[in-house]
């Protein structure tokens, strides 16, 4: 099927915008420079660490399901040692502040501690049924305590100077809009 030009020739160009290049014309001719996927263009920016943002709910699910990825690591690589978990627990707060979206900051506290206790269930050491396993995990949640106050501490002072400086900028915007 022939597509048909929407512009008549006669009137040339489109105004406002600079012509396109020979090869986006269709010349046939060959770029001038080698383009590839590692081949930096002119005006590209240099590549960065991701920066993803997630919802509150996103950052929960994102911290749950690493906090449970690291619990059943731990029990299969260490035999469910909680001070390995206690530490792989703080970059994950630190990873879920930073990339939760801005109006959703203050979720980041609040799914840290629920994701503690959610990979801490394959951590627990548990011999007896339901119950024996709800004693591991209130007593693992006892004992390691100072992990979960650290990593909650942690997420909250991230979200709060997030959430300062969005106040600040948000703040310079305003003091340079024009008077109405």
């Amino acid at each position: 099927m022939e597509q048909h030009r929407t512009r008549h020739p006669q009137y040339g160009p489109r105004r406002g915008r600079p012509p396109l290049p020979p090869q986006g014309r269709g010349s046939g001719g060959v770029p001038a420079r080698p383009v590839g996927p590692g081949t930096p263009r002119p005006g590209d920016r240099p590549r960065r660490m991701p920066n993803p943002r997630l919802t509150g709910l996103g950052s929960g699910l994102f911290c749950a399901a690493a906090m449970l990825g690291i619990g059943f690591l731990d029990h299969l690589l260490f035999g469910g040692s909680t001070a390995v978990y206690g530490v792989l627990f703080l970059p994950v707060c630190v990873l879920t502040a930073l990339w939760v979206r801005r109006g959703d900051l203050l979720t980041a506290p609040v799914v840290v501690p629920i994701a503690f206790a959610a990979g801490l269930v394959p951590v627990a050491d548990s011999r007896d049924g339901l119950g024996g396993r709800l004693m591991a995990l209130v007593t693992a949640l006892a004992t390691e305590a100072g992990w979960l106050y650290g990593g909650t501490l942690v997420a909250g002072v991230i979200a709060v100077a997030r959430r300062i400086r969005l106040l600040r900028r948000r703040a310079a915007a305003a003091g340079r809009r024009p008077a109405r």
